[in-house]
């Protein structure tokens, strides 16, 4: 069982809190929906270089509440909180809704190491610049178990190297119990587009409770 349901969305409720906290009738809801992923993925291309985890999204009748998780928080705010700003009139704008207020929350990302998203990113971003993905993961799964993580794995699918042949190569140190709910497993999926194609970059960490 633990192979073939998401790890996060398997510990939903006991663990982990839905990312999309609201309420909506049938008529609304795949609107709403849609928006969240648009704006999602849009944060997400905007807040890269802040090292950005992931998006929370509350709405209430008129007012929507949008915190987003950074390893960086100093470069979303900018100096003076004229980031936070620019920001806020970014995503009143792609809301495109004058009625709906909208409030920012910066949370910090307190170890960077410890987030499966964050580690993915880095991984995939190696591979793209085309280093050695043997010391890319061994590296990442070094800094994971450095940071105070019970057991990290990382596992890579595609056509590694530029092989002629896709693959997959898995990287592990200490115990992912993914069938054990009461266990804090954090989960990311990166796509890494290189030149010979997608690679799958997987990230399993089991922090510590």
């Amino acid at each position: 069982m633990g192979q073939k349901i998401h790890p996060r969305g398997f510990r939903i409720g006991p663990v982990f809190n839905w990312a999309s906290r609201w309420y909506a009738d049938s008529r609304r809801y795949k609107h709403l929906l849609l928006a969240d992923v648009e704006l999602r993925r849009a944060l997400t291309a905007k807040l890269k270089s802040a090292g950005l985890a992931r998006v929370e999204i509350e709405r209430s009748i008129n007012k929507v509440k949008v915190t987003v998780h950074v390893s960086r928080p100093g470069v979303v705010i900018g100096r003076g909180g004229s980031g936070l700003e620019l920001l806020k009139k970014f995503i009143e704008s792609f809301l495109k809704s004058d009625a709906t207020k909208v409030d920012i929350a910066v949370e910090p990302v307190k170890e960077p190491n410890l987030d499966a998203y964050l580690v993915g990113t880095t991984v995939a971003d190696g591979l793209i610049k085309r280093m050695p993905h043997k010391r890319i993961c061994n590296q990442a799964v070094e800094r994971v178990m450095a940071a105070g993580a019970k057991g990290v794995r990382v596992r890579l699918s595609g056509r590694i190297n530029g092989a002629e042949i896709a693959r997959r190569e898995k990287f592990q140190s200490g115990t992912i119990p993914l069938s054990t709910i009461r266990e804090d497993v954090d989960f990311a999926a990166v796509p890494a587009l290189t030149k010979s194609g997608y690679i799958g970059v997987k990230v399993w960490i089991c922090r510590r409770s």
